[in-house]
């Protein structure tokens, strides 16, 4: 299993250039049986990221483009009545595969948005009544410009909590676009990727990263964490219960790639940013920022 994790990684990197630490964080998520929000300007690679996943994982993929005019329908799928069988037969819509990417999801209106809540938290959706269950493993990928640019519609807190983790790519380094310029097209090179963990090992790495032990003194640490950001006037409202169950999750999954059957302080830190920044609200959008606070004046005990 840890082979197979190496590997993915060093192919992934081969593919996005110059970002391990946000590679790495991404298939942490998904590890952890959890939802990826990835947060940039265009064109630095959001996309490709999601595909180079999905085609490494062996996932049936699917690119939803969010819009200001999609409607739940177009996401979920509709009842179509056929004359042949005089009967309402469902159509399933794109969300029915194993990984979705929600591509610019803040450009959709609140109903559109809405659309994914059931599929993120419960891997089915209803749709007259009827609950269609949702394919396993089952993950959305939504990428989302900065709030600030023209036709977006902010994610509302209770979205935003569906996803464990957000993270951004940032524009690469010196050396990384320079290989970008001369290198072949990364839609190139993702279409020839092999799997590299297949879905029925993911499954099998998902179960074992449950089992990761936590000791009663990194709970504490966790809960003190959690009780910070409520306490302190650094956040307008702090961490719920969610999400410190999001932390110790991603905490082990983190735990597991480094090859440990023990979650140490850490791999809390290592994942913070990225599980709580788009949970506190404070000054800033800037995750690192955000939990600054919390890593300068929470200790362990």
């Amino acid at each position: 299993m840890q082979n197979a994790i190496h590997q993915l990684l060093a192919s992934a990197n081969q593919i996005i250039l110059g970002k391990p630490h946000q590679v790495r964080l991404a298939l942490c998520c998904l590890l952890a049986q959890g939802h990826l929000l990835i947060e940039d300007i265009p064109g630095v690679g959001k996309t490709t990221l999601a595909h180079t996943l999905a085609k490494l994982l062996g996932l049936n993929y699917q690119r939803i483009q969010f819009t200001s005019d999609i409607l739940p329908a177009d996401i979920i799928g509709a009842s179509v009545f056929e004359a042949k069988n005089h009967q309402f037969t469902f159509h399933p819509g794109p969300l029915f595969n194993q990984m979705v990417l929600a591509d610019e999801i803040n450009r959709a209106t609140p109903k559109a948005q809405s659309a994914l809540l059931e599929a993120m938290e419960e891997h089915q959706v209803t749709v007259e009544g009827k609950t269609y269950p949702l394919p396993l493993p089952f993950f959305v990928i939504a990428t989302q410009n900065p709030s600030h640019q023209i036709g977006t519609f902010p994610l509302p807190e209770s979205q935003l909590d569906r996803f464990l983790m957000r993270i951004a790519l940032g524009y690469p380094d010196h050396q990384a676009e320079r290989q970008l310029l001369t290198g072949q097209s990364r839609h190139q090179l993702c279409a020839s990727l092999p799997v590299k963990l297949p879905p029925e090992q993911l499954q099998s790495i998902q179960q074992a990263v449950t089992q990761i032990y936590v000791s009663p003194a990194l709970l504490d640490y966790c809960q003190a964490i959690i009780q910070f950001t409520r306490e302190s006037s650094d956040y307008h409202c702090g961490l719920s219960p969610r999400a410190g169950l999001a932390l110790l999750t991603a905490a082990k999954a983190w735990a597991f790639m480094d090859q440990r059957d023990a979650v140490i302080p850490e791999d809390l830190q290592a994942v913070l940013a990225a599980v709580a920044g788009h949970r506190l609200r404070g000054g800033t959008t800037d995750s690192v920022a955000i939990v600054a606070p919390i890593l300068a004046n929470v200790a362990l005990h």
